[in-house]
């Protein structure tokens, strides 16, 4: 079937069909999520490679798949862009071992997302064969995301594994002992990098030789402004290349010995990324340099020399691979401190410092005895490419992870994407913030996405929307969301100057989403957000309580002035049964395109009369394209009086209507289908009606009757519904009552 695949894709056939039955042959299951399929070949072959790879499928049990010169993983593998390893990795170790060499290639160029679910703690050959499988899918493959889910009770070696080698650290033995690398690929780069330092060192020894002999000719014979130029350009080109192809091409980020050497001559290290020195302002100046005497010259590059040999570390044990010196909070804070602030500056604003102002002053849990928090030795790690997302799920982190992913985000400059969700932060949030101040310090930082989820609040909702974007103006999505709010919330520590005082400054925010644990929403404290945030096209609020009348309309008056730009606007489980005027304005407005009022009481208390007013509006309106409204009991007579937006004298662009969880009966649907199919005929067929959503409704009281109203539906527009036991549901909703 695979070798006919390009013959019937050129005769214009399709064999969806064909690998849609051998799912059903081979699998033997329903395939989740199985309408959203859009290529059943790409989904049999990533499923095949899971199952076989995790013992799920025998392969020996179907007489089509056992044949010894048929490798299942080799043939799948490079179809799969995903992969999920679990429990005790059995995966990672097969994946490695010497007859899947192939495989692990194919991977290195089809993978894309790795996860990792459900983890148990694991013994060091395990983690040995886990840490190859990184190397060679991350920091040599192109897998670009890296997902954790679902593990209670972290291995703290193991996590700290994943999350330093997902930033692209990996100590092999020594980190600049290319030949000792297990990896070939190390080893040619490390072949390559020889060469080019040995070629590198002849070309300086030969300038050498020829500022001596000029030196000698210069008394009496002075050079010309020509020769001098180009000698000044030679300088400035040799001191700028020098730093780079004298040392390692991935070096650590932390050096001590680097204190050690001349102050006329750092070594910047902390101003290194990914291999490539920055030429600093605190260097020597080219042209002072040629001012100096040769001697002087000489005694600096040695002295660069000695600092470099300085930093490389004896040979250690190749068998700790998955040891990168993770002795966090347990080895003196001297000999871990972060080198992050001296790039920056001494007297600069530094969160990795514990400086006044500093979110981890005063924490315990995220402040180092006399240095920065957050910080592990990384002076054997060698720096490789690192993931571009990393997603984080219900993985409980301690204040000693939090300090490690900490000091690890503060130079993730590949990292787009950070989703932290359910990891029982607390106070360690502000060790997290700490990390992300100093990534948003760094020129080359890609960070645009940061979703922060969690049960409870350390602080409250609006204060940690202000503290990231203020840190990060040049994000483009940021939520917040936390379920309840932190009894212990007012003890803040002392010395440690609010968020919400500090100016915002004009951000690239395109998307906000803010979940509120029961907090009051206050405009004021939006304010600053909203009018810093002029690109903002999405906004969700969701769980706030109104504390007063006016704050419903004091936000859209915000939202007018500051956001011309907004398209999406979006409540949930916000009261709003006592702002109808408020409701009928943003139904009115001329740029929305998506509104959502999701469980917001529309017509708890309302008349008929509002409902006439909110289809008005809406009939009027031909900017909006969704309107969103589950959870707003609805009921049968409600749902047939939305078919008038549709009436032949409607201006309405509306294309989708989502009524799930509305008490509609399988009558009243049928009853609304016939009202629609007549607009429908009154406008000859022209209309702009797409889609209809019906999820959680009691359509399964009347079967035949929700089968014909689904049928007719269906004729007009995409329906998208469920099988949904309206009984058992009412049921646990009077049992949580």
């Amino acid at each position: 079937l695979e070798r006919a695949e390009d013959a019937a894709r050129r005769a214009g056939l399709s064999t969806q069909p064909i690998w849609r039955k051998l799912w059903d042959d081979v699998m033997k299951t329903r395939p989740p999520n199985s309408e959203s399929i859009t290529c059943w070949r790409k989904k049999f072959l990533e499923t095949f490679f899971s199952n076989v790879l995790h013992g799920v499928l025998d392969v020996s049990s179907d007489w089509r798949l056992n044949d010894q010169h048929f490798s299942p993983l080799l043939h799948s593998s490079p179809h799969v862009s995903q992969l999920t390893l679990c429990n005790m990795l059995q995966g990672a170790v097969e994946l490695t071992a010497e007859h899947n060499q192939k495989v692990l290639e194919n991977l290195a160029s089809s993978l894309h997302i790795l996860k990792f679910q459900h983890l148990l703690s694991s013994d060091q050959s395990i983690r040995h064969s886990l840490v190859l499988l990184l190397h060679r899918l991350i920091h040599h493959g192109s897998v670009s995301q890296v997902s954790m889910y679902s593990w209670p009770v972290p291995d703290t070696v193991l996590l700290v594994l994943i999350l330093s080698m997902s930033a692209g650290f990996w100590r092999s033995g020594n980190a600049l002992a290319y030949h000792s690398s297990p990896c070939g690929l190390c080893r040619e780069e490390g072949k390559a990098q020889s060469q080019e330092l040995a070629h590198e060192r002849a070309e300086r020894g030969r300038y050498d030789e020829r500022e001596q002999s000029d030196g000698e000719n210069q008394v009496g014979s002075p050079r010309a402004p020509e020769e001098a130029s180009v000698e000044v350009n030679r300088y400035r080109a040799d001191t700028c290349l020098n730093p780079v192809l004298s040392r390692p091409r991935s070096p650590p980020l932390q050096n001590q010995a680097c204190e050690e050497g001349s102050s006329t001559v750092p070594c910047d290290h902390a101003g290194i990324q990914g291999g490539y020195s920055r030429c600093s302002s605190s260097q020597l100046s080219c042209g002072s340099v040629l001012r100096r005497t040769r001697r002087r010259l000489k005694s600096a590059v040695g002295k660069k020399r000695r600092c470099l040999r300085r930093s490389r570390g004896p040979y250690a044990d190749p068998e700790d691979l998955y040891d990168f010196v993770f002795t966090v909070a347990r080895e003196d804070s001297s000999g871990l401190l972060d080198k992050n602030s001296a790039a920056e500056g001494e007297n600069a604003d530094s969160w990795t410092s514990s400086s006044p102002g500093s979110p981890c002053t005063g924490h315990a849990g995220c402040k180092k005895r006399g240095g920065s928090a957050g910080v592990f030795s990384l002076k054997a790690a060698r720096r490789f490419r690192s993931v571009s997302t990393l997603e984080l799920f219900s993985i409980p982190l301690t204040g000693e992870t939090c300090r490690t992913l900490s000091n690890l985000l503060s130079s993730w400059v590949s990292l787009e994407n950070l989703v932290l969700s359910y990891n029982g932060l607390g106070a360690n949030i502000s060790c997290i913030l700490t990390g992300l101040r100093a990534l948003s310090r760094r020129s080359d930082c890609q960070l645009r996405v940061v979703r922060v989820s969690d049960v409870f609040s350390h602080m409250p909702c609006m204060e940690l929307v202000r503290c990231i974007l203020g840190a990060f103006p040049q994000l483009h999505t940021l939520s917040v969301s936390f379920d309840l709010k932190n009894q212990l919330e007012g003890n803040r520590p002392e010395g440690n100057p609010s968020c919400s005082e500090a100016e915002i400054p004009e951000s690239c925010l395109e998307q906000l989403e803010i979940r509120f644990p029961r907090e009051p929403l206050h405009t004021e404290f939006l304010l600053p957000v909203l009018k810093a945030s002029k690109s903002l096209q999405q906004l969700s609020l969701d769980s706030a309580t109104l504390p007063c009348s006016q704050e419903l309309g004091l936000l859209l008056e915000a939202l007018k002035e500051c956001n011309p730009s907004l398209k999406k606007l979006s409540f949930h489980d916000v009261n709003l049964a006592e702002h109808q005027k408020e409701v009928l304005l943003l139904l009115q407005d001329p740029v929305l395109q998506e509104i959502t009022f999701s469980f917001c009481r529309l017509f708890e208390s309302s008349t008929n009369e509002f409902l006439s007013e909110i289809i008005n509006a809406v009939k009027r309106n031909s900017s909006l394209k969704s309107l969103k409204l589950p959870g707003n009991r609805l009921g049968n007579h409600r749902l047939v009086a939305l078919a008038d937006i549709f009436s032949e004298d409607s201006s309405s662009a509306l294309c989708q209507l989502d009524v799930s969880s509305n008490c509609i009966k399988p009558d009243g649907l049928l009853e609304f289908t016939k009202k629609l199919e007549g607009h429908i005929q009154q406008r000859g067929g022209q209309i702009q009606f797409t889609h209809l959503r019906l999820f959680q409704n009691w359509l399964d009281q009347d079967a035949e009757t929700a089968q014909e109203a689904l049928r007719r539906l269906k004729a007009v527009c995409s329906v998208v519904n469920d099988s949904w036991d309206s009984s058992q549901a009412f049921a646990d909703y009077i049992s949580v009552m």
